[in-house]
């Protein structure tokens, strides 16, 4: 197991899907936040679940609602809030619609990873996956200054600081359920596991 808290980013906006997709029904589990974090918790000592309101969820686990409830749907306010409470050197980030990352592939990010990175990244053929890897304290200043400036790529930064990108091969275990045609894929997919 890890020691490093991991945090699942479930404080979107869902605006594809339609509906809060945290929410969702997922492989037996009430909602697709329930699954990520019950599985999860076999990988990683601590789980969080990184959102803006913890009352929607009817399960116990352990929540961090974000420091600035008014902020942006991005999750700056996420990783700002997780640095401040948790006061960990590195936080493992998965987000909640990406329910086929198992432990082969942290594996190998947290294999690639070292402290003279800022950033651990799973990257595929479809581009980086910005809410799938591992983040050092090192970007708990840029996060902050992103957030007053209302800046909220990604992307951008982990381009603009020291970022050790971790390829993968295989696609589908980086699905994201984006829309409900994912959605439905992926209950396909979950069934046939």
């Amino acid at each position: 197991m890890y020691n490093t808290p991991c945090i699942i980013f479930a404080g979107g906006k869902s605006s594809r899907m339609g509906e809060d997709k945290a929410l969702l029904p997922f492989a037996g589990y009430k909602t697709l936040a329930h699954y990520q974090y019950a599985r999860l918790s076999e990988i990683f000592t601590t789980v969080y679940i990184s959102c803006k309101d913890a009352s929607k969820f009817d399960f116990d686990a352990n929540f961090l609602e974000d420091i600035q409830t008014n902020a942006t749907f991005a999750p700056t306010v996420g990783f700002v809030t997780a640095f401040e409470k948790l006061q960990s050197e590195r936080l493992f980030v998965l987000s909640v619609d990406t329910p086929f990352v198992t432990s082969k592939e942290i594996e190998q990010l947290f294999e690639a990873d070292e402290a003279k990175y800022d950033a651990t990244i799973a990257r595929t053929k479809e581009g980086m996956q910005p809410l799938c890897g591992i983040y050092h304290v090192s970007l708990q200043t840029n996060f902050k200054e992103m957030l007053e400036k209302g800046n909220h790529k990604l992307g951008q930064l982990l381009k603009d600081v020291h970022t050790k990108y971790v390829t993968f091969e295989q696609t589908q275990p980086f699905l994201n359920l984006n829309h409900p045609h994912q959605y439905q894929e992926a209950l396909t997919i979950i069934r046939n596991y």
